[in-house]
């Protein structure tokens, strides 16, 4: 092959490359994030954030004990919501739809759903003294950020990554996601400001976030803050009632277990 046609071929290769790379990088929150109707759109809270009108499943209860509850990336909250109800009957519920999913208008990216996360809590906050921050999966970045910028009693997250980034880099790692992502949801860096105990729940096992991400946010906490879980039985989307350790952290009932590593 001659020098010429060698620099043809590469030429067409990184240009390939770089579409790729464009591509990805226009389209990456239609990958990350995945919209859903709301099911069951009864008793829909709204809030009115930046302009836009974002709704939160929303089970009232009088008394001090609430619980903000951050989805997954492709949740329907208004499922979720009756899970949580069934199990907590004494505690309010709030379950953020994020912008573009169950009715909540806009589009979703780190910055609304940080300003939808601290909203709601400002909301929450009005009408209860003792509020638990939950995130699932994706829902890790904006619980671990309200946990950290705003006072809550108890921080529990489930199936949970260290960042999004390292998720990106592990995933893709024939791709410069350094230069690309701009949503990182960098929770371990945000872990060391929170000071509510929290609990940590991953899968032993989990195909979807690789359980070393979970290990690495909790080694991020300051000591004592954070205890980790690790089950054997629990899958990245196994639904809270299913899941004993899921039950027990949301309940309260798991602080004083070992830490599992």
């Amino acid at each position: 092959m001659t020098v010429t046609r060698w620099l043809g071929w590469a030429g067409w290769l990184a240009l390939g490359y770089g579409g790729v790379c464009l591509l990805v990088f226009l389209t990456q929150r239609s990958l990350i994030y995945l919209p859903q109707p709301a099911a069951d759109p009864s008793g829909q809270l709204l809030l009115q954030v930046e302009g836009k009108r974002v709704l939160v499943a929303h089970r009232p209860h009088a008394g001090p004990r609430a619980l903000i509850y951050f989805g997954g990336n492709a949740e329907d909250v208004s499922l979720t919501r009756a899970e949580l109800a069934a199990l907590l009957p004494d505690t309010a519920l709030y379950l953020l739809h994020y912008r573009g999913y169950g009715g909540s208008e806009g589009r979703p990216s780190e910055a609304a759903l940080r300003a939808d996360a601290q909203a709601l809590h400002a909301h929450v906050a009005e009408r209860h003294s003792a509020i638990t921050a939950v995130g699932r999966s994706l829902g890790t970045g904006p619980a671990v950020h309200l946990a950290a910028t705003r006072p809550v009693q108890r921080l529990v997250l489930l199936v949970p990554f260290d960042s999004l980034l390292a998720v990106a880099r592990a995933a893709m790692p024939w791709l410069p996601v350094d230069l690309l992502l701009l949503d990182r949801w960098e929770a371990a860096a945000e872990a060391p400001l929170v000071r509510a105990p929290t609990t940590i729940v991953a899968a032993a096992v989990d195909r979807v976030v690789p359980t070393r991400h979970a290990v690495a946010l909790h080694r991020a906490f300051q000591p004592g803050v954070a205890e980790l879980v690790l089950v054997n039985d629990l899958d990245h989307n196994t639904p809270i009632l299913s899941s004993a350790a899921f039950r027990a952290a949301l309940q309260g009932q798991d602080r004083g277990r070992p830490n599992s590593r």
